[in-house]
């Protein structure tokens, strides 16, 4: 946020789960490196720790 300021429109991460009509349930989330390219911000070290933190954490909830 320090050098993008309107990348706070994307913060915090969140994650969104949801149930279709056909009864799957769905985990999304916007990947970090996404939402640096969405903001002009180049992505880093900390951007690619964040994604891989967040796709862990999807696939141990999906395994649940």
């Amino acid at each position: 946020m320090q050098s993008r300021q309107t990348i706070g429109i994307d913060l915090p991460l969140k994650a969104l789960a949801f149930e279709d009509a056909d009864g799957t349930v769905w985990l999304c989330y916007n990947d970090p490196a996404w939402i640096a390219v969405r903001h002009g911000v180049a992505g880093d070290e900390v951007t690619k720790a964040m994604g891989a933190a967040l796709a862990a954490a999807a696939r141990h909830a999906a395994s649940a």
